[in-house]
């Protein structure tokens, strides 16, 4: 295997039902990964999983175990992991004044808890192979907050300065990447629990927004990089948006 190549690299993903998940898994079987897909879709995960030739597992991100289970299961059937994806990712957004504090925990469970239980089931893998990759999505509201988004901002400015720490402790043997996309194609504005708001992020989206592959085509990018080269940060939005 070339050091520059995505094929024979066993990937696993999480928040791979739809989105920009299921568009980075499409990409990295197509050149010739091992793919190792999770998310709470069990269903779609399936039918993906057959189109692909992926294993899965249903996964449930705020849960430290399925996390676990889904870099055992990578292991269990190639052997390795060369590379986590931790995509999975929620945004119910709205004003403070909505004081909507289930989904405030929402947004810190899922979008930085976890990360952070995904860096705790694949470092001591990566530690253990003398090299491993973890790829993070995060989202441009790490870098500027608007009016209803405060708390998901603030959970996506957590991953990126989590993910810059991780780097930093690296040694030389673990890449890490967060890529940052801006208004991407999804169904992100359904989670969206303010109607007011919803709608002003559909409009948005509908009217700028780039396809899922544009973040998964990033997301390769960094995968296939020499092991001596880490892409640490990656900003992807429309040409449109300001």
């Amino acid at each position: 295997m070339s050091v520059t190549d995505i094929k024979d690299k066993v990937v696993a993903i999480t928040g791979a039902s739809s989105g920009i998940g299921e568009a980075t898994a499409r990409r990295l079987a197509a050149s010739g990964a091992h793919v190792v897909i999770g998310a709470r879709r069990e269903d779609r995960l399936q039918a993906l999983a057959a189109e692909i030739g992926a294993a899965y597992a249903a996964v449930d991100v705020t849960r430290r175990e399925d996390v676990q289970w889904l870099v055992d299961l990578a292991r269990e059937r190639f052997g390795r992991l060369d590379v986590l994806v931790s995509n999975a990712g929620v945004m119910p957004i709205g004003p403070f004044d909505e004081l909507d504090v289930d989904a405030w925990e929402r947004m810190v469970d899922v979008n930085i808890k976890g990360v952070l239980f995904g860096i705790a089931a694949a470092l001591p893998v990566f530690r253990e192979q003398g090299s491993g990759h973890f790829v993070t999505t995060a989202s441009t509201a790490a870098y500027k907050v608007v009016p209803s988004q405060g708390v998901y901002a603030g959970t996506k400015a957590a991953v990126r300065m989590i993910c810059e720490g991780l780097r930093q402790e690296a040694d030389g043997t673990v890449r890490v990447t967060t890529v940052s996309p801006g208004f991407v194609n999804t169904d992100s504005p359904s989670h969206v629990s303010s109607p007011a708001v919803r709608e002003q992020i559909r409009e948005a989206r509908d009217r700028m927004a780039i396809p899922p592959d544009a973040i998964a085509r990033a997301i390769a990018f960094a995968i296939e990089q020499p092991r001596d080269v880490d892409v640490n940060e990656i900003i992807v939005r429309p040409t449109a948006q300001t």
